[in-house]
Parts: C-alpha cells; structure tokens; sequence
C-alpha cells in the first residue's frame, strides 16, 4: 500500500473510459497520499465533478479526430505525427510538474509521455498489444517500446488467462518491466444506491466516444427506436441539441456515478460500444445480456466485442448492420 507520497496520475482524454477507469485508483490513493490530477479540456469537467478537492494541473490533450469514412487506425495513423508531437510537450511539462510540485510517484494512463528518468513511473492499460489490420509488428513494436521508457505497468484485469476481460490485448510475455494485474477498475463498483425501487427498463442504450462515430450510431439507432412499444433509456454521451419524442424511451444526455449503475442494474439489455471501460463496468455489475456495436475500423473494440461474444455470451452487431436490431 502506497502511503505518504505526492503521487501524480493522468489518463489519456481520447474519449472517457481512461478517466472513468481511473477514478478507483484515485479514490485508493487519496486515502493516505496527495494526489494531484492532469486534466485535459475534455476531462477536466469530469474530474471537478468527482474530486473538486485535489489539486489539478493543465496537460495537453491529444485531441484524437476520427472520420466518418475512414477506419479509425488509418485515421490516427494518419495523425501520428501529432500525437507524437503531444508525446513530447507532456514529457517536458512532466518535468516542471515534478519539480514544482515534489511529484514522488507517477501513474499514467495511456499518456506516453508521462514518465520520468528520476521519478517512479507506472503505465497503467489494457493494451500491451495492439491490434492493428497493417503494420501489426511495426505498431507492436513502437508500443512496447513507449511501455519500455516506464518503470512498471498496471493491468486493470486479472492476471488469470483463462478469465480476463481483455484476453490477448493483456499478455504480458513480451514486457520487459514489471507488470502487475490490480483486476478489474469500474468508477461504479462500490456506489451505493438509496434503494432498490427504480424504474425498469427493457433496453439500456449507451452511446459514447468520440464524433462523428458516436453521432452516426445516435443517427440509427433513433431510426429503429422511435416508434418503439418497448420500455427503452437512452444515454446520449452528448449535450448536443436533440428532439426525440416518445413517451416509453427516457433520454439521458451524459449519465455517470449512481446514475450510471442504476441504469445498468436496472435493464435486462445493454446495448454499448465495446470499450474496455464500458465492459469493465458491465462485468463488475454482473450484466449478462448485452449486444455489442464496435467502432467502426477501431480494432481493440473490434477485437473485444468478438471476444466477448466467445467469452461472455454478448451479441455483436457492426454499426453497418443496425438494422438487424428489433426493438
């Protein structure tokens, strides 16, 4: 049990699955050490809202663009030279971050460029492997060797093979550092709820990510919903502008914390992007029925949301083949 040390810890603003994640750990943490957050334009909110206390710190944001055509790894493919550019500036702010502020501990969540040669620094993911249609060996390659520059890595999985929620992405066998697996992080596991008496719904649908993907999917699914008998909740993951009217689907434009589990609790059937945040939560509040709709040519979730289907039981259904939802 880490005790008495100023620990800095950042995750990686591309979409919110790294700050949910993250909220576990923080709440470990604070319990007998500082913490202070590195927050981007895109979480900051988030971490005001669950942490107002601790100190928080200004970093860069990857500002991560998808399309609506192109698959999502030639997209950030063809991003990578901003990316690495974002790599840089937060490893030199990272620098006066730990100077000012005595920083003794790093945790980076999927922030590349959150460590330090003098400082203990920790990478938090699921992903030692990547999956990737082109240049596997190459994108495999440059991840561990980002992975490499830290000191150790945290897994939020099991280290049992044969149950992880993560299956190949989390293989450790080509890790030169220490790694360790802390199980399972959901921001939902240990909320209490006032009581048992809430609304029952026959479909939860989440929507989340980043645009245009997640208003593409809000697009379809509103076709096949609107004229729906079905008792149905719908979390946009948006404040958007929107106007749906039917009085057995209950709209929800952001929904996390209490809110967030009683949904979930109270649905018979998710239907989600394959987010490894989103799944984590799913398993913690032990959710069977769930259908499945990876990213679009975004090949973890691709990846997760078939291994899943084999594992778990869930349903896949590609965004291009919507139409095959009944409601």
């Amino acid at each position: 049990m880490l005790s008495c040390k100023t620990i800095f810890i950042s995750p990686l603003d591309w979409g919110m699955g790294h700050s949910t994640r993250c909220m576990p750990v923080i709440k470990e943490l604070v319990k007998n050490n500082k913490v202070i957050i590195g927050v981007s334009d895109l979480n900051k909110f988030f971490f005001e809202e669950h942490f107002p206390t601790l100190q928080k710190i200004n970093v860069p944001s990857y500002n991560i663009q998808y399309s609506k055509h192109l698959p999502v790894w030639l997209k950030v493919l063809f991003q990578y030279p901003k990316i690495k550019k974002v790599i840089a500036q937060e490893n030199k702010l990272l620098e006066q971050i730990i100077k000012e502020n005595n920083v003794d501990l790093i945790i980076s969540d999927n922030r590349f460029g959150m460590y330090n040669k003098n400082v203990e620094s920790i990478f938090m993911t699921h992903q030692l492997n990547v999956k990737s249609p082109f240049f596997l060996g190459l994108a495999n390659k440059k991840n561990k060797e980002y992975i490499h520059k830290f000191d150790k890595v945290w897994v939020p999985d099991l280290e049992n093979e044969n149950v992880r929620l993560s299956g190949q992405l989390s293989d450790s066998k080509d890790i030169k550092i220490p790694v360790k697996y802390i199980g399972p992080q959901s921001a939902l596991k240990d909320i209490e709820l006032n009581s048992t008496d809430h609304e029952k719904f026959d479909y939860l649908i989440l929507l989340s990510g980043v645009e245009p993907q997640r208003s593409i999917l809000e697009e379809e699914i509103l076709k096949k919903i609107k004229n729906s008998k079905k008792k149905i909740a719908l979390v946009r993951g948006s404040k958007a502008e929107f106007n749906l009217i039917n009085k057995n689907i209950t709209i929800f434009d952001l929904a996390y914390g209490a809110e967030l589990k009683k949904l979930i609790l109270n649905a018979d059937t998710i239907i989600c992007r394959s987010g490894y945040s989103t799944l984590m939560d799913l398993y913690t509040l032990q959710k069977k029925k769930m259908i499945l709709i990876p990213t679009p040519g975004q090949t973890e979730q691709e990846y997760l949301a078939y291994y899943w289907k084999e594992k778990f039981g869930a349903v896949v259904v590609l965004q291009k083949n919507t139409d095959q939802l009944k409601f």
